[in-house]
């Protein structure tokens, strides 16, 4: 059972949180997608698509889409004054490159190193890796956005990955619907709580070793 449209919302708008402007953003599938919503409507961030553009904007109203506008994952968007338009293979220049700063993924598995498992078995809508791996190696930092534990609840950070690897140490921030960990030498870090959420039912729910940042941060509804 995913997450509701609510929670998936929460989870982005902690995300938005960590982008400034001026920034050139990469969105993953799924809740990475909703973070534009997140923004103040005169921000000046980038957002980029593997497909080729640069300039997403928020989702459309329903009724709203423009079928010659989608996201890397076949989504509709809308894009924003100053928008560009290009080929698959500038766009993934510019990754190449490490023009892009922030990258915001989705996961299976995310280690206590910050280890990144994102792509899913054959036969499934996104059969491969995608641009993840090269996301991954190239941005400046990469957050991941998930559900805390799996559909049969096992945690999804764990001690090591045990599905195939996208990225290895990459991973600098992790947001659930329970809580934001930081990726740091010493280990995961637990900065932020949902105010719905408990450092004990965290503990109960997580596989990997993390420590509680002594100034832990209360996330509001």
């Amino acid at each position: 059972m995913g997450l509701g449209t609510k929670v998936r919302n929460r989870l982005a708008k902690r995300a938005a949180a960590e982008i400034s402007n001026g920034m050139l953003v990469n969105l993953g599938i799924g809740i990475p997608s909703l973070v534009p919503n997140h923004l103040l409507n005169d921000h000046r961030v980038m957002f980029h698509a593997e497909n080729g553009l640069v300039g997403i904007g928020s989702s459309p109203k329903k009724g709203k889409e423009d079928p010659h506008l989608c996201n890397a994952g076949g989504l509709p968007i809308t894009i924003r004054e100053g928008a560009s338009y290009c080929d698959s293979t500038i766009a993934f220049g510019m990754i190449r490159r490490g023009r892009v700063d922030i990258t915001i993924l989705g996961a299976l598995q995310v280690s206590e190193l910050g280890d990144l498992a994102n792509w899913n078995v054959p036969g499934k809508r996104v059969p491969g890796m995608g641009g993840a791996m090269e996301l991954a190696a190239k941005a400046k930092k990469v957050i991941v956005l998930m559900e805390h534990t799996d559909k049969i609840g096992m945690s999804k950070l764990v001690k090591e990955c045990t599905l195939p690897l996208t990225a290895k140490e990459c991973v600098h921030m992790i947001i659930t619907e329970l809580g934001v960990f930081s990726v740091t030498p010493e280990g995961l870090l637990l900065t932020d709580l949902f105010e719905n959420s408990s450092i004990e039912e965290i503990r109960n729910q997580t596989e990997a070793s993390f420590t509680v940042s002594k100034n832990i941060h209360i996330l509001k509804e």
